[in-house]
């Protein structure tokens, strides 16, 4: 006999980042998702590196005990021209597990590439794209969005968690890649589109 299939998840998304970490908490039941928060810290006003570090994990220790998610999705695998930057991002992607670890939550990793794919279609959607479409797929009224891009970034990031648990639909019916997603949505009738073919179209549906 199978396991029974967990249908509720409650997401926390990362969009790690040294002066400002973009976080999220998305609430998943079967197909239904409600975002509880998403927002960015901003700890640009402190002055060096460690110190912001320390602020962002325990940041996150209090949202974890204030939120209880079930697990951390956090964006990984980040590349950039300078050296230097590329080392303190992955000293707040190092942090934000460390804090999750703390609270034994599981951790889930995904590529930039990854997210864009799972929300756009695009592996290379632009910030503004990518909030554009989560605030479809998620009936988001434009002014919950915030000034920070940071933001959406990491609520992408936990829907992106989400598609992959092959929720939005029953265990028979599982869609675990975007195109799968959009057609079972009727966002797009055939998976032989291109990437910004599938894109206007999830832009296009009510």
């Amino acid at each position: 006999m199978q396991d029974q299939l967990i249908t509720s998840h409650r997401i926390l998304g990362i969009d790690p980042g040294t002066l400002l970490m973009g976080y999220a908490i998305l609430d998943t039941e079967r197909q239904k998702t409600t975002p509880l928060t998403f927002d960015v810290l901003d700890v640009r006003k402190l002055d060096g590196q460690y110190a912001r570090l320390q602020r962002e994990f325990f940041f996150l220790q209090d949202l974890i005990d204030q939120y209880h998610p079930t697990c951390l999705a956090i964006e990984t695998q980040f590349v950039d021209k300078n050296p230097q930057t590329m080392i303190k991002i992955v000293h707040a992607q190092g942090v934000a597990i460390a804090a999750a670890l703390s609270k034994d939550l599981p951790i889930y990793e995904y590529s930039p590439m990854k997210i864009k794919m799972a929300i756009t279609g695009n592996g290379h959607s632009t910030k503004q794209q990518v909030a554009d479409m989560l605030q479809r797929f998620l009936h988001l009224h434009p002014e919950q969005i915030p000034h920070h891009l940071d933001a959406t970034d990491a609520l992408a990031i936990a829907y992106c968690h989400f598609l992959q648990l092959g929720l939005p639909f029953s265990a028979e019916h599982t869609a675990k890649d975007w195109t799968t997603f959009a057609r079972q949505r009727g966002l797009v009738q055939s998976a032989h589109t291109t990437p910004n073919q599938r894109l206007r179209a999830a832009m296009a549906a009510k």
